[in-house]
């Protein structure tokens, strides 16, 4: 990826950024470094689990942002099971899995990524199963389902792993939600394995994106040795 390329998303992050602070929309002192923990949240989940995609869903993989999660509360409360990542991809087991059917604590309390680190098992990819919806946080999303995260790449690197197992297809819905500030109207610069989405969900409204795309697995080329070095899922699939 070039310089270039990486710098137009560091000022998109930092235009939404400001302007979440500017406006007061986020929960943490400031929305700069993160997935913003936007006000509205709750609502942007009410949304969601109104529309019947989310209805018929049996499995959700999800983000552990905050701002996730009252979408990974809202599943759990359902009946839904949810998949969600081991920080940085860091364990052989790369995923939590939280079953609603066996936890002995509310939904809220285990959709945070600091109970579910106590109560949930960890699953190899090849354990899981087909995910019917996976959610997204985001720093900034266009219409046409161009996003960006704050950075780091994990959540590319997990739908790659999810595509490659065959748990993610053309079938399955990708959403992200977020506040409505961070809905922009320009062009984000996005690569071959950048994961966009097929609706942002805000609060106020719900988004078909015009243009979603999704990778079709692993792109080797564009990681690092020290980043494949650090995700034993990657190492696995490598024959490292």
């Amino acid at each position: 990826m070039s310089a270039t390329h990486d710098e137009a998303k560091e000022r998109v992050r930092a235009q939404v950024w400001d302007a979440l602070d500017a406006a007061d929309a986020v929960y943490d002192v400031t929305a700069h470094g993160r997935i913003p923990n936007f006000k509205g949240s709750d609502g942007a989940a009410n949304r969601l689990a109104a529309l019947d995609a989310w209805k018929r869903a049996k499995v959700v993989k999800a983000v552990p942002d905050k701002a996730q999660l009252p979408v990974r509360a809202r599943a759990l409360a359902e009946g839904k099971l949810v998949y969600m990542a081991v920080p940085k991809l860091a364990t052989a087991k790369p995923f939590y899995v939280l079953d609603p059917a066996v936890l002995e604590v509310p939904p809220h309390e285990a959709a945070t990524s600091r109970v579910a680190a106590t109560v949930a098992p960890t699953a190899d990819v090849d354990a899981l199963r087909p995910v019917d919806v996976v959610v997204l946080g985001s720093v900034a999303v266009n219409r046409t389902g161009a996003r960006i995260g704050k950075g780091a790449g994990y959540s590319d690197i997990e739908f790659a792993l999810l595509t490659e197992a065959g748990l993610v297809n053309a079938e399955t819905l990708v959403v992200t939600t977020v506040h409505s500030l961070q809905v922009i109207d320009v062009p984000i610069p996005t690569t071959e394995h950048d994961v966009n989405v097929d609706l942002i969900v805000t609060p106020d409204e719900v988004i078909t994106c015009t243009t979603p795309h999704r990778p079709t697995g692993i792109f080797w080329e564009r990681l690092d040795v020290a980043k494949i070095a650090a995700i034993p899922a990657l190492q696995a699939r490598r024959g490292l």
